[in-house]
């Protein structure tokens, strides 16, 4: 089975590698740096992404917005024209649910198969082939795409049976953290002003009750930002930007008010309008302390 995987950024780039070690990978990224990456990594890669799709059984995209996937498939390097009929798109990203039954509905015409599969938990997790994916899509295409969704995935699940119920699930997901990285930066943040030692408080907040995935993970980069330091960047700000606004349009269609997840949205607008957009979603912490350390 080929597979062509579109997108080699933080995620994109720790799933081709994984998928590499048991498939025919070819890889693509608008970024030399990240191609470079890739070859380091033994990913073979194409010139183009119509180079890496031409006769690939699965299309792996890992793009940051619809209009990226939109510039994908029918821009000026659109690859709509050499994908093959009875081929698989899986699509890892989040756009919301509209945007990826449109997207569906368009490639079910050209005889593409459409599996809704956002994923969750890192680039690290990615790597290991150790990620949440949450499916939608129609039964023969989920099937015919489980033997690469299963190597991705330690925890797969098949939320609906048809494309769009994916994108539901990761909704849901990316409420909780979203709220969950804003509160755990206005923990640290609280904790550094109050004069404790962040570490060590961050230490004990993860031995008990509050634990958390995300303050656990995005907790030692959250007090480097706090303290003035530039944190690896691992989730950029902007895509917690992207992503809560998707949770509040969904929220809001289904008649459902949303305050605690529409505060933290408003936390990474502010990050954003600070210039914080390419930095780490733990950065955020700025927002909450500008002035650092008392």
């Amino acid at each position: 089975m080929k597979i062509a995987v579109i997108g080699l950024g933080a995620m994109g780039i720790e799933m081709a590698t994984w998928l590499a070690t048991t498939f025919d990978v070819v890889g693509y990224d608008v970024s030399e740096e990240r191609m470079d990456l890739a070859r380091e990594r033994d990913v073979r890669s194409a010139d183009s992404p119509s180079g890496a799709c031409t006769d690939a059984d699965v299309t792996l995209v890992a793009v940051r917005n619809r209009a990226q996937l939109d510039d994908l498939l029918y821009g000026e390097r659109g690859i709509i024209d050499v994908l093959r009929e009875g081929s698989a798109l899986i699509l890892t990203s989040t756009i919301g649910i509209a945007a990826v039954e449109e997207v569906a509905a368009q490639l079910s015409q050209h005889g593409i198969r459409f599996v809704d599969a956002p994923v969750s938990g890192g680039p690290v997790r990615a790597g290991k082939g150790d990620l949440l994916v949450t499916v939608g899509a129609y039964e023969a295409d989920y099937d015919f795409a489980r033997p690469v969704l299963d190597a991705m995935a330690s925890t797969l699940v098949l939320v609906g049976k048809a494309p769009g119920k994916g994108q539901a699930m990761k909704t849901v997901n990316q409420l909780l953290c979203g709220v969950h990285i804003a509160a755990g930066a206005e923990a640290l943040a609280l904790a550094g002003k109050l004069g404790l030692d962040q570490e060590m408080a961050l230490s004990a907040l993860m031995s008990g009750a509050a634990e958390s995935f995300m303050l656990g993970d995005r907790g030692p980069r959250a007090i480097q930002a706090f303290r003035g330091e530039e944190a690896e960047v691992k989730s950029r700000l902007d895509i917690f930007v992207k992503d809560m606004g998707i949770v509040t349009d969904a929220a809001k269609a289904a008649g459902i008010a949303v305050p605690v997840a529409a505060a933290a949205e408003q936390e990474y607008l502010m990050g954003l309008a600070r210039g914080q957009g390419a930095m780490d979603d733990s950065s955020v912490i700025r927002v909450i302390s500008p002035d650092a350390l008392p």
